[in-house]
């Protein structure tokens, strides 16, 4: 499971990357340092991107 902890201290690198959770729900670290959440659940069960707001 992703910590709060992990998320916050994740530095940006030359591309967006992603720190994955087992749940769906990860932040993607983008190149400036921003954390753009994303949900990767569908509720009819297909992969589906739902995207949330910038955090830190």
């Amino acid at each position: 499971m992703l910590q709060d902890i992990e998320a916050r201290k994740a530095k940006p690198k030359d591309k967006p990357y992603k720190l994955a959770d087992e749940k769906g729900l990860y932040p993607l670290v983008t190149t400036t340092g921003g954390k753009l959440w994303r949900n990767r659940q569908s509720p009819r069960g297909k992969p589906a991107r739902q995207a949330g707001g910038e955090a830190g």
